[in-house]
């Protein structure tokens, strides 16, 4: 049986996966409800999978946050810790990541080939454009949109289904975390 895949995604309400000018991390609405859920989550056993963008965004923002940072949340630090393999044509290993991997080659061709072999679910954070592939190719299983109540409409930055193609969603979980924060949890199918 193939293992499930995860695309688990940040979104302002107007579906941008970040922001610039005077945004902070979960654009400044993270409560403890979120953070304690984020951390249950992760903590579960999972292989992370990340394209090359993400893997170096990952790093530097690691690299140059301080302790106490959003950034080192304590679920931010498990993920760092899971098994992960970066999907990149570009870079070799060693990488700067504990347990992680180079997989060379095409993402769908990398990522379909890991759902047959993995006896743990997978599961990405970020990665647009290498999770817009997967999608578009049949590979995500669940899409985990953690929704914020902002809108971004002047700063928002890496638009979330940029270019993406059409699907239908079939809604499979929803929770409320700290009064205003929702997660939706998705099954998508090309449409």
């Amino acid at each position: 049986m193939a293992a499930t895949y995860t695309f688990d995604v940040f979104s302002s309400l107007d579906g941008y996966g970040a922001a610039g000018a005077d945004w902070t991390g979960y654009w400044g609405k993270q409560g403890p409800e979120l953070l304690d859920h984020r951390f249950a989550q992760y903590s579960e056993e999972q292989r992370m999978v990340y394209g090359a963008n993400t893997y170096r965004a990952f790093v530097q923002m690691l690299a140059t946050s301080t302790e106490g940072s959003d950034v080192r949340d304590p679920w931010v630090t498990r993920m760092r810790n899971l098994p992960t393999t970066v999907v990149s044509r570009t870079l070799e290993g060693p990488l700067d990541w504990p347990d992680a991997t180079v997989a060379n080659g095409d993402a769908v061709d990398v990522v379909a080939r890991l759902k047959q072999e993995s006896d743990v679910p997978l599961r990405s954070h970020g990665s647009l454009s290498l999770n817009r592939a997967l999608m578009a190719a049949g590979l995500v299983d669940r899409l985990q949109v953690t929704l914020f109540p902002v809108i971004t409409g002047q700063t928002g930055l890496d638009p979330v289904f940029r270019d993406a193609a059409d699907f239908d969603l079939e809604l499979v979980e929803h929770r409320t975390l700290d009064g205003h924060i929702q997660e939706l949890v998705y099954r998508p199918t090309l449409h």
